[in-house]
C-alpha cells in the first residue's frame, strides 16, 4: 500500500475515534448511573422501603391514590431484602458490562464495536414497539439515540471490512 493510502486510512481512523469516544462516554455514563442506583438499593436493606416510597410520592406532589403512585407504593411495600440484593447484584452485572464495553470502545477494540452494535440493535424493535404504542418524547429520544449509535457502529464495522478487503487485494 502506498504512503498516501496509509495516510488516508490513518486519518479515517482518527475521525472515527471521536465518535467512538462519545459512544464510550455514553455507555460509561449508563453503567455508572446503574451502579449508583444499585448502591442506592442497598441503602434500603433492613429499612422501610414503603415509607421512603411514600416520601418520594409526596416530594413529587403526586396523588397517592392515583393509579401509578399506588402501584409504586404497593410494590415498595412488598419488596423483600433478598429481592433488593438481587436487584443490586443485577445492577452491578449490567454496570460492569456497560463499563467493559465503554473501555473497549474508548480503545477502539473491534470486539467492543461488535458488542455495542449487537447490544444496541437488540433494543431497537422494542423501542419501535413502545413508540408505536404511545408516542412520548423520552421514547422517541431513546429510539433516535440508540438507532444513531447502532448505525454509527455498523458504518465503522463496514468501513473496517472494506479496508481489510482492499488490503487483501
Amino acid at each position: 500500500m502506498s504512503l498516501r493510502g496509509e495516510l488516508r486510512i490513518l486519518m479515517e481512523r482518527e475521525q472515527g475515534k471521536g465518535g467512538l469516544r462519545v459512544v464510550s462516554l455514553f455507555e460509561a455514563t449508563k453503567g455508572l448511573l446503574v451502579l449508583l442506583a444499585g448502591f442506592g438499593l442497598l441503602e434500603y436493606i433492613h429499612k422501610d422501603l414503603h415509607l421512603a416510597a411514600e416520601h418520594l410520592v409526596r416530594r413529587f406532589h403526586l396523588n397517592p391514590a392515583s393509579r401509578y403512585p399506588r402501584v409504586f407504593l404497593d410494590l415498595a411495600g412488598n419488596v423483600t431484602d433478598a429481592q433488593l440484593w438481587v436487584l443490586a447484584l443485577s445492577a452491578l452485572v449490567y454496570a460492569v458490562i456497560r463499563l467493559v464495553e465503554a473501555y473497549g470502545l474508548w480503545l477502539q477494540r473491534r470486539w467492543a464495536e461488535w458488542f455495542g452494535l449487537l447490544a444496541g440493535a437488540i433494543y431497537v424493535p422494542i423501542e419501535i414497539y413502545e413508540v408505536v404504542r404511545k408516542v412520548t418524547w423520552p421514547r422517541v429520544s431513546l429510539l433516535i439515540v440508540n438507532t444513531a449509535i447502532v448505525v454509527y457502529l455498523a458504518s465503522i464495522l463496514y468501513q473496517a471490512g472494506q479496508e481489510r478487503a482492499r488490503a487483501g487485494k
